[in-house]
């Protein structure tokens, strides 16, 4: 490896998981600190359910839209708009001044990630092809460890320095992810590595004809609906159905959080190494069936048992991760399948945590809505016999179509 090679390597890892920790402290660092923000201004409840339906909605129209723009801007280009746009929404938090700001900066944020949640896995498959499984690894680690920091110290530094200077730490995380980028994107300028070929306009209209690209699309929407609804619910649910107060509610919520840590520490590798998926899906799906009967018929019985074991599913979030490279061989077509399987996948999310809360409007309980988290669950098994089949979208499609991708 020449030197420069080897420092673009560098800078691109240091990219990769600088960029990392901002994509989940944007998400995670706001909501713990709502009790503090209504202290200075009001905060209307139509406001704070905007905020919390905006992660899914933003990233499905992000994704929608990224891969038209990074054909024309450039890949790691694209990444440091994403990256300085989140840092400068992170900022524009702290300075907020009524619901409408805070609620604009953090449309503005969840934007910038989902842009970036598309670009990641190609980003990764540009400068590690032959490290796909232990640079998803690294990032989707960073981006389970910064998902339940967030909540652990934003309420202590709100209390030491205002929930204004704990805005503003975060935005210097995301500040200091803007720098590696800088040096990524002017390395890859210089080196004629940013340009990127017009595209065949059939690419995503053959990524869309294969029958992989709708199990993952399946595999992502139930693994979002999973954790969205569980943030949005579970503290709710324990509270009535497994009768905990509201701190053990809020530290088995942490739980879950925590439990994309070590998922995300070993599912990727293990992906890459052994090129099977059915394993990861059988311990997704039985394990979250398990919690989910579990807080059915005795909730009270092993709560925390109930919550790892519908913690486990969100381990096809790191899975999918590492298929949209494994599974493609050129960095256009990982692209253009991240982009369509987080659009659809998280656009499908967005409506469990609604489907739960209607649910429980109408029936007064929770019965109704595990039921209706139990067969989201369940509609994965479809996806993972279809996923069985270790082929590249590209390799599936001629197979189907008998002529050359």
């Amino acid at each position: 490896m020449t030197s420069r090679r080897a420092g673009t390597v560098v800078w691109a890892a240091a990219a990769i998981v600088l960029l990392a920790l901002t994509l989940r402290i944007a998400v995670a660092s706001l909501s713990p600190l709502l009790t503090a923000i209504s202290r200075d201004f009001p905060l209307p409840a139509a406001v704070v359910g905007l905020i919390g339906m905006a992660p899914p909605v933003a990233f499905a129209l992000s994704a929608v839209v990224t891969p038209a723009i990074e054909r024309r801007v450039g890949l790691e280009r694209l990444v440091l708009i994403a990256a300085a746009t989140a840092a400068a929404m992170l900022g524009l938090r702290a300075v907020a001044v009524d619901a409408g700001t805070l609620l604009a900066a953090t449309a503005g944020v969840f934007a910038a990630v989902g842009v970036a949640n598309v670009l990641l896995p190609a980003v990764v498959k540009k400068y590690f092809p032959d490290r796909v499984g232990l640079m998803t690894t690294v990032y989707s680690t960073t981006m389970a460890v910064a998902t339940f920091t967030p909540p652990l110290v934003a309420v202590p530094l709100s209390e030491a320095i205002g929930w204004r200077g704990s805005f503003a730490v975060w935005a210097f995380v995301g500040v200091a992810a803007v720098v590696p980028w800088v040096v990524t994107a002017v390395r890859a300028r210089a080196g004629r590595d940013d340009i990127v070929e017009e595209p065949r306009a059939s690419v995503l209209s053959r990524v869309v004809r294969v029958p992989q690209t709708w199990a993952l699309v399946i595999t992502f929407a139930v693994n979002s609906s999973v954790a969205y609804g569980m943030f949005a619910w579970m503290p709710a649910i324990l509270i009535d159905m497994a009768g905990v107060d509201a701190a053990t509610a809020g530290g088995l919520l942490a739980l879950f959080s925590f439990m994309g840590l070590p998922v995300a520490l070993v599912v990727p590798v293990l992906v890459a190494r052994l090129r099977r998926t059915a394993p990861f899906y059988a311990v997704a799906v039985v394990s979250g069936l398990a919690g989910v009967a579990g807080l059915l018929f005795a909730p009270a019985a092993a709560p925390v048992l109930w919550v790892v074991l519908i913690g486990l599913p969100p381990l096809m979030f790191p899975m999918v991760l590492v298929l949209f490279g494994l599974r493609t061989r050129s960095h256009e077509t990982a692209v253009a399948l991240s982009g369509f399987v987080q659009a659809a996948g998280y656009g499908l999310a967005a409506l469990t945590p609604l489907a739960l809360g209607v649910t429980h409007e109408i029936s007064g309980g929770w019965t109704a809505g595990l039921l209706v988290l139990g067969a989201v669950i369940a509609i994965v098994i479809p996806a993972a016999v279809v996923m069985a089949r270790s082929e590249t979208i590209e390799a599936a499609w001629e197979r189907r179509h008998g002529r050359a991708w």
